[in-house]
């Protein structure tokens, strides 16, 4: 009988360079929503990949930035907590960039707790000059002894054999965490709340989606079919968003839904019946109360 091996891996860096996208490739399924907006993702989500023996655990989270409101600073709180209960990291990287400072700090952080981490060099698809990502590579090399370098694309898939394999040989000895057929540890709701959400970043303009949150009110099967009746509500800030969600005759509410439904359906294998309807909480993001409400609770990482 062969040995149990397991990691828990947090997969960080800056906003918009594609860590999600990574996740979701190496599960082989989407759980995390991805947008070419920053900061898609706001809360620490967890992927399972168990693979023979072998069982990694991603703590994917969101994307650091500069702090502007108390939803941006339970973000940056989501990260520095991650970092600091796990086995080893992934610094995810975009292809061509410079180094940054949020970089630095977490390079930093991996240095104070003497951390195993891989660098991932992500989108070399969008890179021609391949001389590019070779300094890139020397540059992040010289701030931290890496475990491995892996360039990669999330989009087209190189690379992402080379660092699940890299990735497994950070694991050590010791039982799994979850059942071999775990894929997240996020609840149903959490999950169809976040589909809604990633619509809307797709289709609205940056500021309205940022200013909005989804929340899930009821979600139940029919007994009779295999139905999924999900009521979720869009909450914004300002009246003005409200419009433009909901859109001329409800046309962009319907597009929301319609796109949200589809993803659900391949998601939960079934049939789904989806109702919206969008309130309007102002200044949420910088309201303890709202925010705990909607799911964004500080008292969590205490």
């Amino acid at each position: 009988m062969t040995n149990q091996k397991t990691a828990f891996i947090a997969i960080v860096g800056r906003a918009n360079v594609g860590k999600s996208s990574i996740l979701n490739q190496l599960l082989g399924q989407k759980i995390a929503i991805v947008s070419s907006k920053p900061q898609t993702t706001r809360t620490r989500i967890m992927g399972v990949l168990t693979e023979n023996e072998v069982q990694l655990v991603f703590i994917d989270t969101p994307g650091l930035h500069q702090p502007h409101n108390s939803l941006d600073r339970f973000m940056l709180r989501s990260v520095n907590e991650s970092v600091a209960g796990v086995d080893a990291c992934m610094l995810v990287v975009e292809a061509g960039k410079s180094i940054r400072e949020e970089e630095k700090q977490l390079i930093e952080k991996f240095r104070s707790m003497d951390i195993p981490a891989i660098l991932v060099v992500n989108k070399t698809d969008t890179v021609s000059d391949k001389s590019v990502i070779a300094s890139q590579i020397l540059a992040f090399a010289k701030l931290y002894d890496f475990a491995s370098v892996v360039p990669c694309s999330a989009q087209t898939g190189d690379g992402l054999d080379i660092l699940k394999n890299e990735l497994k040989a950070l694991a050590f000895e010791g039982e799994h965490m979850f059942e071999a057929d775990t894929l997240t540890d996020q609840p149903e709701r959490v999950i169809a709340a976040e589909i809604v959400r990633e619509k809307m970043l797709r289709l609205l303009d940056r500021e309205v989606p940022h200013g909005s949150a989804v929340f899930v009110e009821r979600m139940k099967e029919r007994e009779d079919s295999d139905i999924i009746d999900i009521e979720a509500t869009i909450y914004c800030e300002r009246n003005s968003h409200k419009g433009i969600i909901i859109g001329k005759g409800g046309s962009m509410l319907k597009k929301i839904g319609t796109y949200a439904r589809q993803d659900m359906e391949k998601f939960f294998d079934c049939r789904v019946n989806l109702q919206i309807w969008v309130k309007v909480k102002e200044d949420w993001r910088n309201r303890e109360a709202a925010m705990r409400s909607l799911g964004y609770d500080e008292r969590n990482f205490e």
